[in-house]
């Protein structure tokens, strides 16, 4: 049903090196990468960053939220705990969501400028 999503970053070489190994875990790669603008996927640019100079950076939240999905409950315990070291803030550790789903393993981070990426397999 979505074809592609965008979120707006601050500084884009910033967010373009923190998403390239984390999304690479879930098998996307740069594919563009122009002024203003990169964007990842596995045929095609799925997830885009795109640079926006006067994104001013919340307290809390920016009311970004995207969900991408894992192949493995590895890959989600993998693609948290590299988010963490490259700067990413918790915003949920790798876990059953039985509230979702009986079957839900997810976990959540904020990157830099507050955008809320989730990252869920069904276990």
């Amino acid at each position: 049903m979505i074809d592609h999503v965008s979120i707006g970053v601050s500084d884009l070489g910033a967010a373009s090196a923190f998403y390239e190994p984390i999304l690479s875990l879930l098998g996307y790669q740069k594919l563009a990468d122009e002024p203003g603008t990169v964007g990842f996927g596995k045929k095609y640019p799925e997830f885009w960053l795109n640079l926006r100079h006067d994104l001013l950076r919340p307290e809390k939240d920016n009311g970004t939220h995207i969900c991408l999905r894992a192949a493995s409950q590895k890959i989600v315990d993998e693609f948290y705990a590299l988010s963490l070291e490259l700067g990413a803030t918790d915003n949920g550790a790798p876990g059953i969501r039985p509230h979702y789903h009986a079957n839900y393993y997810a976990c959540f981070i904020k990157d830099a400028d507050r955008n809320h990426i989730e990252v869920v397999t069904f276990v």
